[in-house]
């Protein structure tokens, strides 16, 4: 028991510093900057594996998606449908489609010729800041 007081007391000390980056999501600035720190995170493991970032890449994935399962609707359908709404609310075309492939790539997937692979649905939940199962 007195090993957890004393990691209690230990944590509480550095609370104030680590809180601003692993806490509950409460507004879209906090979501955002969590967003782009798991990706930069991300980034970094993939270079250099380390258990203690890949630990903290779990706890906020677990706040995002918490935020986002309360906050952000996500489109309903197929895949390919929600690509089109999503590029319709966003008034995009298809050249302005460039982490998926040339317009005739997004083109093809579109029209169904062609299905999404694992880099393009990243690059599209990303970009439109949705769960990559949108996309699946």
């Amino acid at each position: 028991m007195r090993t957890l007081t004393t990691s209690l007391n230990a944590t509480i000390k550095v609370w104030p510093t680590v809180s601003k980056v692993v806490s509950t999501l409460r507004t879209e600035e906090q979501y955002n900057r969590a967003v782009r720190l798991l990706d930069k995170l991300i980034d970094q493991v993939s270079e250099e594996p380390d258990e203690t970032v890949e630990s903290l890449i779990d706890i906020l994935g677990t706040l995002i998606e918490a935020y986002e399962d309360k906050y952000v609707p996500e489109p309903m359908g197929d895949p390919i449908s929600s690509l089109k709404y999503l590029m319709e609310e966003h008034s995009l075309r298809q050249s302005d489609l460039p982490e998926v492939g040339s317009r005739k790539v997004v083109s093809e997937i579109l029209q169904r010729k062609r299905e999404l692979n694992i880099a393009q649905i990243k690059a599209l939940s990303k970009r439109f800041k949705v769960s990559p199962s949108v996309f699946i």
